[in-house]
């Protein structure tokens, strides 16, 4: 939070500190030099943050709150110059937008970083089954719809692994549960029926509620085309699963999910 709300708050204050350098020194009247303290803004931020994507919704905070930082300059400015007061109208329509921007961005730092120590211990006690996490980072496993040529570069391989035609059977030996090892098989053949030797095969557990959870894992051939380890993961609930394999130069990747059950009571 205190990243997030601190770029919002310098970057308000240099447009208060342009749009009031603009007045004094150029002789601006107060709509005029708001305008330009706008078209200023938008044509700094918006390249900057293409260069540097900070995600859609911080994105559209800092726009808002800056260019709300231009309108009020602009609405305050022409009030003291007229000598009359405030309506009440615009003055309460731009603290309601403060009010959201500023919410949302308390809530972005929540869902990325979790509370605060002090914070969490409050809102969040410990419940049977441990610490409470109150993240939310997602999970993203792959980024191909963030730029168009990755995500070319996916239909591509999905059709390499369409024609290639490998035939890949994955899946637990023994109902998994939170904290004990299970193991987890994966058995690859070729097109034609014959078992897929001597590849590489990793994958990773996720976790959507927090990717300080993931569970990496590789796994060794026990038979021809068969790979196998135990696999542990910590807690219980739904997991997503990808699945990568290698053999030379071809790649082949698969997304699944499953679910691992709780320790029962005796």
């Amino acid at each position: 939070m205190p990243d997030l709300l601190l770029s919002l708050a310098v970057g308000a204050g240099l447009i208060v500190a342009l749009n009031l350098a603009l007045i004094r020194f150029t002789r601006t009247n107060a709509k005029l030099a708001a305008a330009v303290t706008a078209l200023i803004t938008v044509g700094l931020y918006v390249p900057y943050s293409i260069i540097r994507w900070p995600g859609g919704d911080i994105f559209a905070m800092h726009l808002a709150i800056y260019l709300l930082a231009a309108l009020v300059c602009g609405m305050l400015s022409g009030v003291r110059s007229s000598g009359k007061g405030l309506h009440w109208g615009p003055a309460a329509l731009s603290g309601f937008f403060i009010f959201v921007v500023v919410i949302g961005a308390i809530f972005v730092t929540i869902a990325e970083r979790g509370l605060t120590s002090s914070w969490g211990r409050w809102l969040l006690p410990d419940s049977e089954r441990g610490p409470v996490s109150s993240m939310f980072p997602g999970v993203i496993s792959h980024n191909y719809h963030q730029k168009e040529e990755l995500y070319n570069d996916y239909l591509q391989q999905v059709e390499r692994q369409r024609r290639r035609g490998w035939q890949v059977q994955k899946g637990w030996m023994t109902d998994p549960v939170v904290n004990q090892p299970a193991i987890f098989r994966v058995a690859v053949q070729t097109r034609d029926g014959e078992p897929l030797t001597e590849a590489t095969v990793v994958g990773q557990f996720l976790r959507s509620s927090s990717s300080k959870l993931d569970v990496e894992f590789n796994l060794s051939e026990r038979a021809p085309g068969r790979y196998e380890t135990d696999v542990k993961l910590p807690l219980p609930g739904a997991w997503n699963l990808v699945l990568q394999i290698r053999k030379g130069d071809d790649f082949h990747e698969i997304r699944a999910n499953t679910t691992v059950g709780d320790v029962k009571s005796p």
